[in-house]
């Protein structure tokens, strides 16, 4: 059992280097490179991959019908999602500047580069740029509400919460009235400190 909080969290990001050193193996096996925040595939991989490319049309015609029904449903989200995207960059820029507080780099949580595999056909492309964005956006507006909750009311709930983001361990605890106001500022003196690299 752990003794305490701050282990839990040290061994969490332990766990997240490992996690980070197998996508780096990927990186290898596929052998593609970073550069500049864009992908680079070499040569011979690229025409190996291209190989497994289907046609578009193809795709089309093998598609199941439940699919091909419901994507205009899917795709008519991109509106409340370019909107949700919209408000709470405005959102943060008004008030994380007026509280001290760095604001959530937007590119670090909108990642949009599956597009440039080679095996995949227009309509597959389009399909992940879509879910990249739709992810990035979700992460994106989960940090930065995160962050508010960080700022005006950092106390854990009384029952489990499922999915809590990563900023929640740090909270108080519910129903500690004594420690309330000193940890609700230095909680909120800790958003000011950090820097867009932390976020």
């Amino acid at each position: 059992m752990y003794s305490d909080l701050g282990q839990r969290l040290e061994d969490m990001h332990e766990l997240q280097e490992q996690i980070d050193k197998f996508f780096d193996s990927a990186r290898e096996r596929f052998r593609y490179t970073l550069e500049d925040g864009r992908v680079r595939f070499s040569r011979e991989m690229q025409e190996f991959q291209r190989r497994y490319r289907v046609n578009s049309l193809r795709y089309l015609l093998d598609a199941d019908l439940p699919s091909v029904l419901t994507a205009p449903i899917i795709y008519s989200m991109v509106v409340p999602l370019a909107v949700t995207d919209l408000c709470f960059t405005l959102f943060q820029h008004i008030c994380f500047r007026a509280y001290g507080v760095p604001r959530v780099p937007r590119g670090k949580y909108l990642v949009i580069d599956r597009h440039r595999l080679v095996y995949l056909n227009s309509i597959e492309k389009l399909n992940c740029i879509y879910r990249g964005y739709g992810n990035g956006v979700s992460a994106y507006t989960r940090e930065i509400i995160a962050m508010t909750e960080q700022y005006w009311c950092p106390i854990r709930h009384a029952r489990r919460v499922s999915g809590a983001h990563e900023r929640y361990p740090n909270f108080l605890d519910y129903g500690d009235a004594e420690g309330y106001q000193s940890g609700q500022e230095n909680l909120r003196r800790g958003l000011r400190e950090e820097t867009d690299e932390d976020v």
